[in-house]
């Protein structure tokens, strides 16, 4: 079972470590329990927006940047291909749409 909460843990604790810093440290800015960050990280624990925000703001990371990634890897795992930009029939139809003033 695909649990996204994994991917959560598992990309926090990734740019946690990439910024090698410590589970004590990040709790600490997050002003979140020592424990529950861990189980955050573990997937044994599900986070609230705000918990979420104020983790990424200890890491200095912005939001998006974390769920940009728990995003990348959910595609992976369900093998869909994202691209990396905006298809060119999505762009041509958009720009139809702000010409003829429809957006």
């Amino acid at each position: 079972m695909l649990l996204v909460r994994q991917q959560i843990g598992d990309v926090l604790r990734d740019f946690r470590l990439q910024k090698r810093q410590t589970l004590r440290q990040v709790a600490s800015r997050a002003s979140v329990a020592l424990g529950y960050l861990s189980e955050i990280e573990r997937g044994q624990k599900e986070a609230s927006s705000e918990i979420l925000l104020s983790i990424a703001e200890a890491l200095d990371t912005p939001i998006s940047f974390i769920m940009r990634e728990v995003s990348d890897r959910l595609a992976v795992l369900e093998g869909v291909n994202i691209p990396d930009t905006v298809p060119a029939e999505i762009l041509s139809s958009f720009d139809t749409q702000l010409v003829s003033g429809r957006i």
